[in-house]
Parts: structure tokens; C-alpha cells; sequence
């Protein structure tokens, strides 16, 4: 009745963006820098798809995001919906989200409502549902060090009939 996926994802800094916006949870910052990729490259939708697809067991980002972005698809978004389509396909529903990111930039705290909220909507659970936390690793990694961003998420669901 109940079951928990583990995703993670991460992007290195391309400096300049060449018109490609960063975009994190859904919200596009307004940085001179993006993260490489085919796709928007969101390491937090990312994650949040890996790990629906932990608990589906049907990978999403790879063989179906591949091909999604090559016909155009290159929202993060529409690979997320993927997934929750296939959760629901199993007859689950997510109960609740952590992500924690790693990163020296951008600032996450002054965008973390925004995130929080966006990445709600897109998984039809509410704001209190999604715990965004963001740590700068004391700059051990390259991501810390400014680098890339990198993100873990966790995601439980329970059974759609569930009480």
C-alpha cells in the first residue's frame, strides 16, 4: 500500500547560457548562465522523475525523455507528467516530496517559495506536501563549488484506494 523512490539528477553551469534560461523547479532565475542539456536540464524535475520511476519501476528520463525532447518536448515538465501518468497507471498517488540541492549558486532561499509552490502544482500535492532544502556542500564538490547543481529526491505514494 505504500512505496518510496529515490531520484537524483545533476547538470553542470554553461557559461554563457547561448539564450537557454535556467530554470529550477519549474521557475525560470534570471541568470547569465544555464545548465547543459537537450532539455531545460531542471535538476529538480529531474530528481522528482527519477524517483516517481523508482517507485513505477519504468524509467522515463533516458529512453522516453530522449526521444520526448528530440520531437521538441523540452520542458522538464512533460517528463514529469510521464512519469505520474505511469503512477497512476499502477494505481498510486504521491503522499509527499523532499528535494535537497546542491549548489553554490544560484541563491535558492529568496526562490524557495516560488519552487515549493510550482513544483506542488505539477505534482497535484500541496505546498506542505514538498520540502525543498538546498546545502552548499562547505564548496567540497563541484557542485558547492559553483560548478553544477545537483539534486536528490525522495518521493513516497500510497495506493490510489487507499483510505
Amino acid at each position: 500500500m505504500f512505496k518510496v523512490g529515490i531520484g537524483q539528477d545533476s547538470h553542470r553551469i554553461q557559461e554563457p547560457s547561448a539564450g537557454k534560461g535556467l530554470v529550477l523547479g519549474g521557475v525560470t532565475f534570471k541568470e547569465p548562465y544555464a545548465l547543459e542539456g537537450n532539455s531545460d536540464s531542471d535538476v529538480i524535475l529531474h530528481a522528482v522523475t527519477n524517483a516517481v520511476s523508482g517507485i513505477t519501476g519504468k524509467p522515463i528520463l533516458g529512453p522516453i525523455a530522449d526521444r520526448m525532447c528530440k520531437a521538441g518536448f523540452k520542458d522538464s515538465a512533460a517528463y514529469l507528467q510521464k512519469a505520474l501518468e505511469d503512477l497512476d497507471g499502477i494505481g498510486y498517488r504521491l503522499t509527499h516530496v523532499s528535494v535537497t540541492l546542491e549548489c553554490s549558486r544560484p541563491k535558492i532561499l529568496p526562490a524557495l517559495p516560488a519552487i515549493t509552490s510550482r513544483v506542488a502544482e505539477l505534482l497535484g500535492l500541496a505546498p506542505e506536501d514538498v520540502g525543498i532544502t538546498a546545502t552548499s556542500g562547505e564548496g567540497l564538490t563541484d557542485f558547492g563549488k559553483g560548478l553544477g547543481i545537483q539534486a536528490f529526491a525522495i518521493a513516497s505514494a500510497m495506493r490510489s484506494d487507499a483510505a
